[in-house]
């Protein structure tokens, strides 16, 4: 919504559609193929067309058809977590993103927040440095992805129970598992991914 809008004002103030570069810059995104990956969704649901051959193929339909799109929904995100060694993490809300209720299979009830993922830990889940997660506020399932305040620190792990003992564990053989010393409070459970940039 925050791209289409970007769209719609360049077209009405200076007459013109952006380009993938401008686009790319006004959202502090690394690589024009994230662009081109939001710009492929807008067109499945409507909100722009696209001729090939032309540079600024953006076209944007009118009005009417605008208020037919699905609504969507602002997620809040609440800064970083670890994924990796437990850090102890203040969150306060740094800004809201818009998503796809449907395309994410996230009832639009349910309490959501976000967080921005730091380190490699649960690259084994397909969840990579710099990833977007999507996190519900629920009670966890044996085996959910988590975001968990374990002994006073915050990290994003697998929740497990053994012999009826929680504990976390990486998706990177290279971490050891986390069993709480006095305390494990699962903060969010794992619901969807969002991909900001290209993995290297």
């Amino acid at each position: 919504m925050e791209i289409l809008s970007f769209i719609r004002d360049c077209k009405e103030e200076r007459g013109g559609i952006p380009s993938v570069r401008e686009i790319m810059v006004r959202f502090g995104f690394t690589s024009p193929a994230t662009v081109a990956s939001h710009l492929d969704l807008m067109e499945k649901k409507g909100a722009i067309r696209r001729e090939a051959g032309r540079s600024r193929n953006i076209i944007l339909p009118d009005r009417e058809v605008q208020k037919s799109l699905p609504e969507l929904l602002a997620v809040p995100l609440y800064g970083m977590i670890p994924a990796g060694i437990p850090e102890g993490q203040e969150q306060e809300m740094d800004r809201c993103i818009t998503v796809d209720p449907e395309t994410i299979k996230i009832p639009r009830n349910a309490k959501t927040f976000a967080l921005e993922v730091r380190g490699d830990s649960m690259i084994g889940a397909g969840i990579l440095d710099r990833d977007v997660v999507i996190l519900e506020h629920s009670e966890p399932r044996n085996r959910d992805i988590v975001a968990a305040l374990i002994d006073g620190e915050v990290t994003l792990k697998r929740y497990l129970v053994e012999e009826g003992i929680p504990f976390l564990r990486a998706e990177n053989p290279l971490y050891p598992d986390l069993i709480p010393a006095r305390e494990l409070l699962i903060q969010g459970v794992f619901r969807a991914l969002i991909r900001t940039h290209l993995p290297r």
